[in-house]
């Protein structure tokens, strides 16, 4: 738990800039006339289901717009890794398509199919199960929302670490549009984004999209199979449709398709930490048939908005997601011999039903704000999958299926009493979730010689019932300047586990996990709105976490997840954004993270939290830019970005405390030129780098038979050539 004397000194000291930005509010009246106009642009957020200002929102929220994924070079949702303090995104080792996302030390290490992540990701509105795909890569990005901490009562579909929103743009109706961005850069870089939007009369638009993005892997492959490692090749297609007949009923729907043959990222055995490897260069001779991924996506999205009256919106989400996945990954060929430790292959397919109606709306005068709803998802899946092990001269062939459901009921409305001149807020919520999982396992061992041994069937079927509430309390100090207290609740539904030490652990599954959260918070704007301060305080109680045992130490592949944890986590969050003067702007966010297990019972009823340690939590980490917009040339606008992302060390596997990676820093430059003007349309184009300085770093270090990582990405560069009408 945070001291309170360090929560309120922390708070105090947030409050006691006041007067200094306050003198240069004042300053700023004095000022030329022409800098008065200076000033940050309002951002518009839907954490809370309905539109509202980002400073009047009272969650710990970092939010990105069309101009922000542009200047930082975000086209996906990996992107997003460096430019978010208490973030983490990384690839499993099975496949590199497949990310693995914590916020503020909550997650999930694995990709089970069985499993589901601890934060959530939704694309307007719709949960996205499996993450794999391009959907947010082709769709024409209105804004993206990452909220820290869980969203226990309107985004409780397993949310305990938080969510991640992207909001696409919808048709524009009445006009033509037309954008084309190329991109060109060393490895071979391609990366083409076609679209355009087409009025039919005045009350239907279409919006089409086509993204090809191809780029060569700076590993070659010495062996047999595709010509390198970690080569990307990636079409994706996004079709929206927007009908208007009157002002009050506005229906939207869209269909994206993603296609990824990536060859499979390289595995590079290196030491236990602080010891570092190189980055390698070429994998080995002994490599043997190394196979292309396979990835298909594709969606549906139907939202339909009624406003049924000035103080009332009704709301319908359905959306259909499907998933075709099949990857190929070659661990350690040639480390310790010709052959390879152990080559693993997983063909799945899934598919997701999902519809969410909402009523956001207003009472009592406009002084509740309140939004109500029910949700339902429908999800199955099967996948195969094997695990070559050519030195034992055995295949394990695993079937899995999934069969899930789940209901939810909420509300939550915020309450602005007629005293304080208006000035208090009082947020009151709940959400009630129903699963219900089930799932079948079945084990083949494959002998060089000799019939397929079959394994015990496994089939389970469990369900959970949660109530997530959430309480928040808003005072406004004074014009600009808010504060918040609130305590929620988030849930993560339990599941089955494919890698359990017998079929009756697996048929036995793990219960939900729970996160109790409290957190203090200040969104502040100083300066005539030329500084952005925003911070919070939190602590979370974490309690049954699902935690990996490993059961057998001579075999990594088989582990027991059991309601074995509680832990306590301790953070602080900020966020500046200043507009110096016209043309120079300056932004930082840090974090601040302690995490630690407070208890973890193991199956023989021992305390062993002493061996575990918190993944993907890094104590500190940070983002810092700083933009220059030079006076305008005859041609255009002239602007230099320079930002700068660090993270210190982190551990990467809950059990052995010798997997870490080390703390690094990436520096990424971009000189753009803007607003030329080509008659019909304009022109942008921009020079840009990453990772000048040629940092050498890990972006996850695992067991794979022996030590192994993935490395960062070399330093790049390229220009981007937009055009738009």
């Amino acid at each position: 738990m945070i001291p309170r004397a360090s929560v309120s000194s922390a708070i105090k000291a947030i409050l006691m800039c006041g007067p200094l930005f306050a003198a240069g509010h004042v300053a700023a009246q004095t000022s030329p006339a022409g800098e008065k106009a200076v000033a940050l642009e309002e951002i518009v957020v839907t954490a809370q289901k309905r539109e509202e200002s980002l400073q009047d929102t009272p969650i710990s929220i970092a939010a990105f717009t069309p101009e922000d994924l542009e200047n930082r070079g975000i086209s996906s949702l990996v992107d997003l890794r460096s430019s978010v303090p208490n973030l983490q995104l990384t690839p499993h080792p099975n496949s590199a398509t497949t990310a693995r996302m914590f916020i503020r030390g909550v997650g999930n290490n694995d990709d089970q199919v069985t499993q589901d992540p601890g934060v959530a990701v939704y694309i307007d509105g719709v949960y996205v199960a499996r993450n794999q795909g391009l959907a947010m890569d082709v769709a024409d990005i209105e804004r993206v929302e990452v909220l820290r901490g869980p969203q226990g009562s309107l985004y409780g579909r397993n949310a305990t670490g938080g969510a991640i929103n992207f909001i696409t743009r919808a048709p524009e109706l009445g006009e033509f549009g037309f954008k084309q961005s190329v991109t060109a850069g060393d490895e071979e870089l391609f990366r083409s984004r076609t679209q355009v939007n087409l009025p039919i009369g005045e009350t239907v638009a279409v919006q089409l999209s086509y993204l090809k993005s191809v780029k060569d892997g700076y590993v070659n492959n010495r062996g047999t199979g595709v010509s390198r490692f970690g080569d990307q090749d990636r079409d994706a297609y996004r079709a929206a449709l927007r009908w208007k007949p009157t002002e009050v009923l506005d229906v939207r729907y869209s269909y994206d398709q993603s296609d990824i043959g990536d060859t499979p990222a390289f595995i590079a055995a290196v030491p236990f930490y602080p010891v570092e490897a190189p980055r390698p260069e070429a994998g080995s001779p002994s490599v043997r048939n190394l196979q292309r991924n396979d990835v298909a996506a594709q969606g549906h999205n139907l939202t339909v908005s009624w406003q049924l009256s000035d103080g009332l919106a009704f709301k319908s989400i359905t959306g259909f997601r499907k998933l075709d996945n099949e990857t190929y990954q070659d661990y350690n060929s040639g480390v310790l011999g010709p052959i390879p430790l152990f080559i693993t292959y997983f063909d799945s397919s899934q598919e997701q039903l999902s519809q969410e109606l909402q009523a956001i709306g207003a009472a009592f005068d406009a002084r509740l704000q309140y939004v109500a709803g029910l949700y339902y998802i429908d999800e199955s899946a099967d996948s195969f999958d094997y695990a070559n092990v050519p030195a034992r001269r055995v295949r394990s062939d695993r079937f899995v299926t999934i069969d899930n459901r789940a209901y939810a009921l909420y509300a939550e409305g915020t309450y602005t009493p007629a005293v304080l001149d208006d000035r208090l807020h009082v947020t009151v919520g709940a959400r009630w979730s129903r699963d219900e999982r089930k799932a079948t396992l079945q084990n083949i061992t494959v002998p060089a010689v000799g019939a397929p041994i079959p394994g015990a069937p496994g089939r389970g079927d469990n369900s959970f019932n949660n109530t997530s509430p959430s309480f928040v309390v808003a005072f406004d100090v004074q014009p600009g300047l808010n504060v918040y207290a609130k305590t929620v609740k988030g849930y993560k539904t339990g599941g089955y586990n494919v890698r359990a030490s017998s079929t009756a652990r697996f048929e036995e599954g793990f219960d939900e996990e729970n996160l109790l959260s409290y957190e203090i918070g200040v969104k502040s704007q100083w300066w005539q709105n030329r500084v952005r301060l925003n911070a919070a305080v939190f602590h979370s109680d974490y309690e049954d976490i699902q935690v990996n045992i490993q059961s057998d130490p001579a075999n990594i592949s088989i582990t027991d997840v059991l309601n074995a944890g509680k832990a306590g986590i301790d953070g602080v969050e900020l966020d500046f954004d200043a507009r110096l003067t016209r043309d120079l702007s300056v932004a930082l966010s840090y974090a601040y993270l302690d995490a630690k297990y407070d208890e973890i019972i193991d199956a023989s009823g021992t305390d062993v939290s002493g061996r575990f340690r918190f993944v993907e939590a890094p104590r500190h980490s940070l983002y810092t830019s700083l933009q220059y917009d030079f006076p305008a040339l005859p041609i255009g606008r002239l602007s230099a970005l320079v930002d700068y992302a660090w993270q210190d060390r982190k551990f990467t596997s809950s059990g052995d405390a010798r997997y870490v990676v080390g703390e690094y820093g990436l520096v990424n430059a971009r000189l753009s030129l803007s607003e030329i003007d080509l008659g019909a349309g304009e022109l942008r184009a921009a020079l840009w780098g990453r990772n000048l300085a040629d940092e050498e770093y890990y972006v996850t270090h695992f067991n794979a038979g022996v030590p192994s990582a993935f490395f960062g990405e070399p330093r790049s560069y390229g220009i981007d050539l937009i055009y738009q009408y």
